[in-house]
């Protein structure tokens, strides 16, 4: 563990365990709900759910904090090995459960070139890559780093499957999350990105671009786990049984995330 991070964790643990925070359950919470999760908040708190401190980023670098001693008490991952490496290293309460499953898709400007069918969903790296080979600029395609983001690792399945990772590798900005990836999709230099559903349908980003769905077979299936961690408040457990109810889900689905299997295991 680095100084760096050290200082930081203990700072954290100050604040958490000042009055100020008293009674807020932690919670670490995939970049992919950035807007779903605010709803889910709002319907949870008011039918009497506890204050919440919530954390978004990639669920990597969460896994990784975790495993480190970060303080969270539940954690929303896009994925499912973050959470179940987590639960066989001894870091969380149990395997947990799945919660939603991802959607991939393709976000562009809004009247940045035709968009893709669904079909052809990625037609627009390919013409990327094209008018980059014919000398008509660099146009960036934007994914989430596949080191530590599950959309990343979805995208970079998506682009070899199509043949279409390597020779878009003078193309690709990396953002650090699926929603900073998002952010650089919309960028003036950018063709385009693959991202999250729930963050294409966000009305932040709907009013300014266009997306497609990659269909599900292009990659591997975005099933998207929680768990809670041992010890954890029972503000953090009243939420974490909350989100496996019906309400939650059909928030959900309105953010483009469909439910889990029957038992949600």
């Amino acid at each position: 563990m680095s100084a760096v991070f050290r200082l930081a964790l203990a700072a954290w643990l100050l604040a958490i365990a000042s009055p100020a925070f008293a009674g807020q359950a932690t919670v670490a919470v995939a970049s992919s709900l950035q807007f779903a999760f605010p709803a889910l908040v709002e319907r949870f708190r008011a039918q009497g759910g506890a204050p919440l401190r919530i954390n978004y980023g990639a669920s990597g670098t969460f896994r990784r904090q975790i495993a480190q001693g970060a303080p969270f008490e539940l954690f929303l991952s896009a994925d499912e090995q973050s959470v179940l490496a987590l639960h066989e290293a001894g870091f969380t309460e149990d395997a947990g459960r799945v919660y939603a499953v991802g959607r991939l898709a393709w976000i562009q400007p809004a009247g940045r070139g035709a968009l893709p069918s669904e079909e052809e969903a990625l037609s627009g790296v390919e013409a990327a890559i094209a008018a980059h080979r014919a000398g008509h600029g660099r146009p960036r395609v934007a994914l989430a780093n596949p080191e530590h983001a599950p959309y990343g690792i979805a995208a970079r399945q998506a682009l070899e499957q199509a043949g279409l990772w390597e020779a878009s590798a003078p193309l690709r900005v990396m953002g650090e999350n699926v929603s900073q990836a998002a952010r650089f999709a919309l960028a003036d230099e950018a063709r385009g990105g693959l991202v999250a559903y729930s963050l294409a349908l966000a009305p932040t980003l709907a009013e300014r671009a266009e997306h497609v769905l990659i269909p599900a077979d292009r990659h591997a299936p975005l099933r998207q786990r929680m768990a809670l961690m041992p010890g954890a408040s029972e503000s953090a457990r009243a939420l974490y049984a909350w989100l496996q109810g019906e309400e939650a889900r059909e928030i959900l689905a309105r953010f483009g995330f469909q439910p889990p299997t029957a038992d949600g295991a």
